[in-house]
């Protein structure tokens, strides 16, 4: 939600078809298995909800354009988090504004009163952003407002009543992530507050009261703080709140990121266990990511798979943007650390074709894979290790184009090395060499990539440090080397190609 270009707003609506099509001759970086539009500019995942056996995915879409404009909900559903249909645009810019991020829930008791004729309403809490009354000056240009649907969100209608919450005066005020919090029977709302959270409760979506701060002085403050979510996860036996804080800039390897806590939350105040800074994903490239409402004890994330330091600039046609692949999250105790765990979905990793398994594969100076996996495309990779050493997986071309994804013993850090990527002339801080810390002490090593048409997602020691990157080489990569100046022996390595209709 940052620059705002002052573009036309289009009132036209686009009803999008299918979308993991396989790449054609000019979408050469188009994904298989990551969500995409079909066209045009796309950047946070917002509004997601599941409901009757089917994923809701809306998301921040400016339909007229390959860069960023005045703010719609695109809309995608899916049965499997990995096939998914667009749907018609959701919600459209209006007198209030444009529609900035916000999340959607069940009202399943019909607290709102939208409900009729025992239909569970589905509610959009949103941001309106007014560009008129940001001209203007001042710091009110940014409210909450709610939509509802009584069709399982394929047509909406905007609450006669907006705003819902109004801005008491604060520059950056959006991206409301709402709850529903049992145990006092009431609406919590997560809102970014320009260097903190604030929350609000309310008991019918309409009506909200702010019920404390968090944030101020903790954490990574590098740049404003937006699209929060907080939800509750189980660790032996003891529930753990998460609350999740992205922030553009100031992320680890520059440029947008994701941060977290885990700690307590009472229905009014969060406390935090650490003050810590620690990030949901080390990569340069994914942001704004949230976690789906109405899944039980499951959280599912999702993250917008750019960052804001080139996002309008990257070389995608006719479409600009993915999102990440759904993952699930969990906690692990790290000595005296509660960490936040990230890991492929189930339904992600049913994707492809049947596994080729090596055994004890010896690597010294440089193997080349792809002789044993006869590389054709986006694939998955796992690779244990008993000992630590330095190594590196190589995805290359006949052009010596290549990203480096590996393990620096001495500085105990992985890597995405992209300085030598392909295409990077269209921002000067692209090429670079992101780096996350290794967060346990085990002798032993594990790494899962997932590989796209132009993209890494990379999981190691079972998600305890997850890592996001995108490049875009003049040629596909089809070889997949491991480097290795020391003698490494891999324990095991797994490959199986990837895609929808594999």
């Amino acid at each position: 939600m940052k620059k705002l270009f002052l573009l036309t707003v289009s009132l036209l609506g686009l009803t999008l078809s299918g979308w993991a099509q396989r790449p054609q001759a000019t979408e050469q970086y188009r994904p298989k298995f990551h969500f995409t539009p079909k066209a045009n500019w796309m950047n946070d995942p917002n509004g997601m909800v599941f409901h009757k056996g089917t994923y809701h995915l809306f998301y921040q879409y400016y339909p007229d354009s390959t860069i960023w404009g005045p703010m719609h909900w695109g809309h995608a559903t899916s049965k499997d988090l990995v096939s998914w249909q667009h749907q018609p645009v959701a919600l459209y810019p209006d007198s209030l504004g444009y529609i900035f991020s916000g999340s959607a829930v069940l009202d399943v008791n019909n607290t709102s009163g939208f409900g009729k004729n025992g239909q569970v309403p589905m509610v959009a809490i949103f941001t309106h952003h007014d560009p008129k009354l940001e001209k203007l000056g001042g710091n009110k240009h940014q409210n909450q407002s709610i939509a509802y649907s009584l069709d399982e969100g394929k047509t909406w209608t905007k609450y006669a009543q907006n705003p819902v919450l109004k801005n008491p005066g604060i520059q950056d005020f959006r991206d409301p992530k709402v709850s529903w919090y049992e145990k006092d029977k009431k609406w919590i709302m997560t809102l970014a507050t320009k260097d903190r959270i604030t929350f609000y409760s309310s008991p019918n979506l309409k009506d909200w009261t702010k019920q404390s701060e968090f944030g101020e002085k903790v954490g990574a403050h590098g740049g404003v703080w937006e699209c929060p979510d907080l939800f509750p996860l189980t660790l032996g036996g003891k529930t753990q709140w998460v609350l999740l804080v992205s922030i553009n800039p100031g992320g680890p390897n520059k440029g947008s990121a994701t941060q977290y806590f885990v700690g307590d939350f009472d229905g009014k105040k969060f406390t935090p266990l650490s003050t810590d800074t620690k990030w949901v994903d080390y990569g340069p490239d994914n942001y704004a990511g949230v976690t789906w409402s109405n899944t039980g004890d499951r959280k599912i994330f999702l993250g917008w798979m750019s960052n804001w330091e080139y996002a309008n600039q990257v070389p995608t046609h006719p479409w600009r943007s993915a999102m990440t692949i759904p993952r699930d999250l969990s906690l692990r105790k790290v000595g005296t650390q509660v960490l936040l765990v990230s890991q492929p979905s189930k339904e992600v990793s049913k994707l492809g074709s049947s596994e080729i398994t090596l055994d004890n594969v010896a690597v010294k100076g440089e193997m080349n894979l792809s002789d044993k996996t006869k590389n054709t495309g986006p694939f998955q990779l796992k690779l244990t290790a008993d000992q630590l050493a330095d190594f590196a997986v190589v995805l290359t071309n006949d052009r010596k184009e290549e990203v480096l994804i590996g393990y620096d013993k001495k500085a105990n850090q992985y890597y995405i090395d992209r300085t030598k990527s392909g295409k990077f002339d269209f921002s000067n801080k692209f090429a670079m060499r992101a780096t996350a810390p290794r967060l346990t002490t085990s002798a032993k090593m594990d790494l899962t990539l997932i590989v796209d048409a132009a993209s890494v997602e990379v999981f190691a020691d079972e998600g305890l440090t997850a890592m996001t990157g995108i490049f875009f080489p003049t040629d596909e990569f089809k070889t997949i080397k491991v480097r290795a100046a020391n003698p490494l022996t891999l324990r095991k390595v797994t490959y199986k190609r990837m895609g929808v209709g594999i």
